[in-house]
């Protein structure tokens, strides 16, 4: 299989949110998806939250579909938005709202997504933002 994000990317992906976890004080579920939404590595710090496994991989796979962060998505989600009641139409595979986070190739092509669940919204877009920058 041909993936736009290779296990040795995925891997450096999730030592550097795992790092940037413990800078942040919160144990992280952390899930790389590549382009197609497939599952590439996931990491579940010791001592995280049980549901976020689940909550995790659906942020990096809501990142793909939408191709643009999770966060950005909440506004467009609230009752009157464009977007109000997506998340009824996917069979609970969406997640909206931080903590997901896209990754683009240097072609500027949709290469995969970073979902990191536990901390708060902010503390989740925090640590999937540096898996970013580790891949980038």
């Amino acid at each position: 299989m041909n993936r736009s994000i290779t296990l040795e990317q995925a891997e450096t992906i999730v030592t550097a949110c795992k790092r940037e976890a413990q800078t942040v004080g919160q144990p992280m579920n952390i899930a790389v998806v590549d382009s197609g939404g497939n599952l590439v590595a996931f990491a579940a710090m010791d001592d995280t939250k049980l549901i976020g496994e689940d909550i995790s991989q659906k942020k990096a796979l809501t990142a793909v579909y939408f191709q643009m962060d999770t966060r950005d998505l909440a506004p467009l989600v609230q009752p009157g938005q464009p977007l109000y009641g997506i998340e009824a139409t996917s069979g609970g595979r969406l997640v909206v709202f931080g903590g997901g986070v896209l990754l683009r190739g240097a072609d500027g092509r949709v290469a995969g997504g970073v979902g990191v669940s536990a901390g708060t919204v902010d503390e989740d877009h925090q640590v999937a933002e540096a898996g970013r920058a580790a891949f980038g």
